[in-house]
């Protein structure tokens, strides 16, 4: 790591002492961090260094088939692998399904690459809200998250989903953390541009509003039986998705923004 930083009010301030899993792991981050900011000197008004992806040792988690979108996104895709019928299931369900998707190694920063597989001839990005998670299962914190995602392997059949979701820069995070105290409203947006060259090639927008799943019970299922000594992250899934006459190509570039956290920019490899 560079450093730590706290923006507050267009100001960033210098965070000195606990390392990054200790200081994401704290009972009271949002307090603590405001005790900071009122008793520091800002530093000024740009970040001293290039941002990171905001994640150490933590685990990166993902939800599936969380919107609309995505469940006839799947059933579409499988179904001729005789899936589609699975998807319909899961959305329905009150058990949500949860998947592991990344380890720190894989994980792409602000302005970083991510990949698609070469093995795969039919890829997108996802864009999801990210949760951070301490390890008390409270949700602390938000960032903007990409699940690149390989459907034609995940649609060749079902099984297939850890090789369709991990691999090596098949997420981003960034460019931040929102710390909050307050869940974010269901009119917050996530914003998706894809641009080839100078050209848009594909954009679109979905709200909270229209996730099935509310990130408190996600959260719930996600620590059952399960530990994060260190805390974790969870993608809450997509509700955006390309055609599927869309593939990404290799220097693309992928633009995420949640308004309340920021951008999150990444070039495919």
């Amino acid at each position: 790591m560079q450093g730590h930083y706290v923006e507050d009010a267009g100001q960033y301030y210098r965070l000195e002492g606990p390392h990054w899993d200790a200081l994401l792991t704290r009972r009271e981050l949002y307090e603590y961090l405001s005790e900071i900011v009122s008793k520091s000197q800002p530093i000024g008004d740009k970040l001293p260094c290039a941002p990171e992806a905001p994640i150490e040792n933590q685990e990166v988690w993902a939800a599936g088939v969380t919107y609309y979108r995505s469940r006839s996104a799947r059933i579409e895709e499988s179904k001729d692998a005789g899936g589609g019928d699975f998807y319909d299931r899961v959305y329905s369900a009150d058990r949500p399904e949860l998947f592991f998707k990344a380890t720190p190694h894989r994980v792409a920063g602000p302005n970083g690459k991510v990949r698609i597989r070469n093995d795969a001839s039919w890829s997108v990005p996802e864009p999801e809200l990210a949760l951070l998670i301490n390890s008390n299962a409270k949700i602390v914190g938000y960032t903007v998250g990409n699940d690149m995602s390989s459907r034609d392997i995940e649609g060749a059949n079902p099984l297939y989903l850890p090789q369709a979701k991990v691999y090596d820069q098949s997420c981003a995070l960034g460019p931040g953390i929102l710390i909050a105290q307050e869940p974010l409203p269901p009119t917050t947006r996530i914003d998706l541009e894809i641009l080839r060259g100078a050209k848009v090639e594909f954009s679109a927008s979905v709200t909270l509003v229209e996730m099935k799943r509310d990130p408190v019970t996600l959260v719930e299922y996600l620590f059952r039986d399960n530990s994060f000594p260190r805390g974790c992250f969870l993608l809450t899934g997509t509700g955006i998705v390309p055609p599927d006459s869309f593939t990404l190509h290799s220097k693309d570039e992928i633009r995420i923004t949640i308004a309340p956290i920021g951008t999150l920019v990444n070039e495919v490899a």
